[in-house]
């Protein structure tokens, strides 16, 4: 199994594979806070998103919900994905690692360690999201990030 450290922050214009493409383009929607581009990324009519702001959401509807409050809030919000392997069988994918990054509104900054999976399945010929699970270990961590993106 490969593991690659290189972290993928959406800023990338070379692809090491399709695979690699499709999490590259997640991750720039997400660093740019492009609904539009995320809803490309996403299977739209059979996506489940299992997140610490909104439990378990299914449907294009519900998941672009947490989306819009990371974007369109108060909070600063980057991630960028490192230390993962990609495993592909026919035409589903899945990645496991770890994202890093920050939050930062009215002035605190709290650095972010998460888990994180996702699965993709190609549909018209092109890789889309069907899954995304993210978890924070640290529960005061976890409690400091709802409370920042949540609260106004």
């Amino acid at each position: 199994m490969k593991i690659y450290n290189k972290a993928i922050t959406g800023k990338e214009e070379e692809f090491l594979s399709d695979e690699h493409k499709a999490l590259v383009e997640f991750y720039k929607a997400f660093n740019r806070q492009d609904i539009e581009l995320m809803q490309i990324n996403w299977n739209v009519d059979e996506g489940v998103m299992d997140n610490p702001l909104g439990g378990i959401l299914r449907g294009w509807e519900n998941i672009q919900e947490v989306y819009k409050k990371i974007f369109f809030g108060e909070a600063e919000v980057y991630v960028e994905f490192y230390d993962y392997s990609i495993h592909k069988q026919g035409d589903i994918f899945f990645a496991a690692g770890r994202e890093r990054g920050h939050i930062f509104k009215n002035g605190k900054k709290i650095e972010l360690d998460i888990r994180t999976s996702r699965i993709y399945g190609k549909k018209n010929g092109n890789y889309k999201q069907l899954h995304h699970h993210g978890s924070i270990t640290d529960a005061k961590l976890l409690d400091t990030y709802q409370k920042l993106v949540m609260e106004k």
